[in-house]
């Protein structure tokens, strides 16, 4: 999950998007009089249709110093990937978000009922924060109901679901808190907001209405901590549903570009170009041979209509281009010099790949040698001082643990200390191979250790299964 501090300042904090309720007030009374489910039997109903994603992804660590204080480059990490998806086909294709499966291997899609499948990501809208993941099933799917996202209202009661801090799928209940947020995610941000508690782990997980239809893809949170503060953030469903849309018909998405960088016009540059009030995008570049210069688009203009819509801000303007066919010409009106012109652009694609089909991290082959890549010593008095560890278990120290094996891969690491090994407490280094081959003879897949961590000698030990099974 994506989360920022309360030190980034929001733009566009506007009292007056309280009188939307107003304005949607013979809707109120027309869904007040429908009746609606009981939430736990709801709830209940959806729980199907949401899933939890886990996988790896390869992280640089920090370089390490050497003794001599030069830097020398600490060996790469898998780090945990751990979000959420829900389900738009029954055969088995997931929508989450990018930043939840970009870069992943060995992923994995766990249902409500437990069941653990492999999943593949079948592609990826990065500039959107979007994926798709496929799994294979014996069964057909049940997959989510949309809801129209252009009639969410402030104040409506809504839910989240999702595995928050990786503990399993979870619910959590709010109500709509503003709408048209941009918190600098994308160029295209018009976040849902929303007080339902969003935490890390949730990212691509349904935001649902009360009659159980998705509005929004849960996808950030600000919070002076990494955890909810009751500023939770949702793609919207319409924008969510096109580009997954587009990656199912296409395998891909195809983005409208017109070959401009715009920026927002605000207050002050309003007040410089003599306008009553701060609408539309100021165009700052035109690339030459694009199909903005064209359309005859020149630096300084301000579009303040596109395909014969008002446009409110930059962000508006970015978001209808993207959701342009390519190759349909549509109107847009500029002013110039205070005067206001009529044009016609041509969206192209987008010329470079903002799609990755089939975008899956091949999974680096993991080593198993016959001592699992472990260099340990026996736990003396002199050991536990120069560690500083303060525990007076038994166990053996690891000295080492070498780069790519299985031991690596699963967190062990310098100053961790093995204490058991199956059901055997090890003493010194020998027992522990002496464990480690008796799995081996018995024909086990892995090798159970207890083991304590120096950061975590408070918390106490986790038990770590390891490979035994020796690659070449």
């Amino acid at each position: 999950m994506r989360y920022r501090f309360y030190s980034v300042t929001l733009r566009g904090l506007s009292l007056a998007a309280g009188l939307l309720l107003l304005a949607h007030s013979s809707a109120c009374a027309q869904e007040a009089q429908a009746p609606l489910p009981d939430q736990a039997e709801l709830i209940g109903s959806l729980l199907p249709t949401v899933v939890n994603i886990a996988g790896f992804m390869v992280e640089k660590s920090s370089a390490d110093t050497t003794s001599i204080g030069s830097p020398a480059a600490a060996p790469d990490r898998p780090k945990p990937l751990v979000g959420s998806g829900l389900i738009i086909d029954p055969s088995g294709v997931i929508l989450t978000n990018n930043h939840t499966v970009a870069g992943g291997t060995d992923m994995h899609v766990t249902f409500s009922d437990g069941t653990r499948v492999p999943g593949r990501i079948l592609a990826t809208a990065p500039r959107m924060d979007l994926a798709l993941v496929k799994v294979e099933t014996q069964h057909p799917l049940q997959a989510v109901r949309w809801a129209d996202s252009d009639k969410v209202r402030i104040g409506e009661p809504v839910f989240a679901m999702g595995n928050a801090l990786g503990t399993g799928l979870a619910v959590t209940a709010g109500i709509v808190s503003a709408l048209n947020r941009d918190v600098k995610e994308t160029r295209y941000d018009d976040l849902i907001q929303t007080d339902a508690a969003i935490n890390h782990g949730d990212s691509g997980g349904p935001l649902f209405n009360r009659r159980g239809e998705v509005i929004g893809i849960d996808t950030a949170l600000l919070s002076p901590t990494a955890a909810s503060a009751g500023l939770g953030f949702a793609i919207p469903a319409n924008d969510a549903r096109f580009v997954a849309e587009w990656l199912l018909r296409d395998g891909r998405f195809r983005q409208g570009y017109i070959g401009i960088q715009t920026e927002p016009v605000t207050q002050d540059v309003a007040a410089a170009l003599g306008m009553p009030q701060p609408v539309g995008a100021i165009v700052a570049v035109v690339r030459a041979g694009e199909p903005a210069e064209a359309a005859g688009l020149q630096v300084g203009d301000v579009i303040v209509r596109y395909d014969d819509q008002p446009v409110a801000n930059e962000r508006s303007l970015l978001r209808n281009i993207a959701r342009t066919p390519i190759g349909h010409a549509v109107p847009l009106t500029v002013l110039r010099a205070g005067h206001e012109q009529d044009l016609r652009v041509t969206p192209a694609d987008w010329p470079e790949p903002i799609t990755t089909i089939a975008a899956e991290t091949p999974k680096p082959p993991t080593l198993v040698p016959p001592d699992l890549g472990l260099s340990l010593s026996a736990l003396t008095a002199d050991v536990r001082a120069r560690h500083g560890l303060q525990t007076q278990r038994g166990g053996v120290l690891v000295d080492d643990v070498v780069a790519g094996t299985d031991a690596f891969n699963r967190g062990l690491k310098t100053g961790d200390v093995i204490l058991r090994v199956q059901n055997t407490e090890v003493g010194s280094p020998q027992v522990v191979q002496a464990a480690i081959d008796a799995a081996r003879a018995e024909h086990r897949a892995f090798a159970l250790m207890l083991v304590l961590s120096k950061e975590d000698q408070l918390t106490g030990p986790r038990w770590v299964p390891l490979v035994v099974e020796v690659t070449p």
